[in-house]
């Protein structure tokens, strides 16, 4: 596979960064360089559009769809050969080989089984021998047993699907990848969704929000799901660093695979939450300060928060009494002297960021009144912070949702879910057409019964 670079010629991209791309968008996938000034330079890292007309109309095949993606993905990783490169973009340009694909895949699977286990053995010795994380990965094994069928359903989708992207390189640091889930027609530019999934800065993973992804994708919006290095791989400024530098890459680069460029939001869930309102406040600083950037602030156009945590010194008690032991916390968050430098909260209280705070986008903050990890305080408070710092921020509050609610049990039982009826009223405010589409949007299909449901609640660590 070739890569056309600066001067329009043609380069190879690495064999380690091949990754596979849908027919249905044509989408030859960039190699990433690592320094974020360099991705100003979108010739540089955009996706490139190789094959026949990616604006060319669906397929009745494609459109009549069963509602997990009954057709099998057409893509593959190209098995690289050796000092020769081969160019597999343009007209008449043949399938990859599934053979080698699923090879490729077997290959990634075992190098990514070796790092997991080698980090897991490192994260049991800061965690030690107590029974609260102990009991809580117990109840978590349940839990996940409990809704397996649901996830099932959910991973059938993810890995068969033509309408997911997996696994989109945006650096060359661990777990420096994305997926993109792209509505069934790519016609006309698509609003944009960047999600950053939580997982108490350890358990974090792209494909937590797959379901997320298909229902926006439903709703003609696209959804890039950021990867990054949870602990004892990275600590918070690597997550946040690694965040970062995906939202620079899907804001010079989305266009290519029909997003708008003009229309992109931030979402993050959990940990995910408060890595992205780092991000979104350290860039905001970046910018304030006249520094050289690679993404705008102003290219966000809204944020949406759930479930999230925003002030350190107050939560690290909480969570120790969760489980996620002071000692192990502190490690994440690179010791109690840093809690301030990594409490939004505590930040935009600081008034020699005010310049900062002024550059914001829309900030909505969503929380269940019976979430037990993450109090709803939490996000009562960092709006009250953001309003007197002069930021435009609206809190939500559900009552009785617990912290898995929101993003896993309302998604899995179907219907009307008031979560994402409001993000996608957000993101298609102004556009009459989509929000006349919106209010004929059937309600979506049940996955699990709600004995199942109601089970997981009750035994859920979370």
């Amino acid at each position: 596979s070739l890569l056309l670079n600066e001067t329009n010629t043609w380069k190879p991209i690495p064999k380690a960064l091949i990754n596979k791309t849908p027919a249905a968008y044509n989408l030859l996938i960039p190699f990433q360089t690592n320094n974020l000034e360099d991705q100003q330079h979108s010739s540089k890292i955009r996706f490139g559009v190789m094959a026949s007309n990616a604006e060319s109309s669906t397929t009745s095949e494609e459109r009549e769809r069963s509602d997990l993606g009954h057709h099998s993905r057409n893509q593959s990783k190209s098995p690289g050969n050796g000092g020769n490169s081969q160019r597999v973009s343009g007209k008449g340009a043949q399938p990859p080989n599934r053979q080698r694909s699923f090879s490729s895949d077997i290959g990634h699977a075992a190098a990514e089984t070796y790092l997991i286990t080698r980090l897991s053995f490192k994260l049991l010795g800061y965690l030690g021998v107590g029974y609260r994380w102990i009991t809580r990965l117990l109840a978590l094994i349940c839990y996940a047993m409990l809704l397996m069928p649901g996830f099932l359903q959910v991973a059938y989708y993810y890995y068969s699907s033509r309408q997911v992207l997996r696994s989109v390189i945006y650096g060359d640091q661990p777990r420096n990848r994305l997926d993109l889930h792209l509505p069934i027609k790519p016609d006309g530019r698509k609003p944009v969704v960047i999600f950053v999934t939580g997982g108490a800065w350890i358990i974090g993973y792209k494909a937590w929000a797959a379901l997320l992804g298909k229902r926006l994708a439903e709703r003609d919006i696209i959804m890039a799901c950021l990867d990054y290095r949870n602990f004892p791989q990275g600590t918070i400024s690597d997550m946040i660093t690694d965040v970062s530098q995906g939202i620079s890459f899907i804001c010079n680069s989305i266009a290519a695979a029909g997003g708008d460029p003009d229309r992109i939001y931030l979402a993050g869930q959990s940990a995910g939450a408060h890595i992205s309102a780092c991000a979104l406040l350290e860039q905001a600083t970046r910018e304030s300060l006249g520094e050289r950037i690679s993404w705008s602030i102003s290219q966000i156009k809204g944020y949406f928060a759930l479930s999230g945590g925003y002030n350190m010194s107050n939560l690290v008690d909480h969570f120790h009494s969760r489980g996620l032991y002071r000692s192990i916390f502190l490690s994440i968050m690179e010791g109690e002297q840093s809690f301030k430098k990594f409490s939004p909260e505590l930040l935009v209280q600081d008034e020699s960021i005010a310049k900062a705070v002024s550059l914001l986008p829309p900030i909505i903050l969503f929380h269940g009144t019976n979430d037990s990890s993450v109090p709803s305080y939490a996000s009562e408070n960092f709006a009250d912070a953001l309003k007197k710092a002069g930021a435009h921020v609206e809190v939500i509050l559900y009552e009785g949702k617990t912290h898995t609610d929101l993003f896993i049990q309302d998604q899995l039982r179907g219907g009307k879910n008031e979560l994402f009826e409001h993000m996608v009223a957000v993101i298609h405010s102004g556009d009459e057409e989509a929000l006349a589409k919106d209010a004929m949007a059937p309600p979506v299909r049940r996955l699990l019964p709600e004995m199942l449901l109601k089970l997981a609640r009750e035994i859920s660590p979370f």
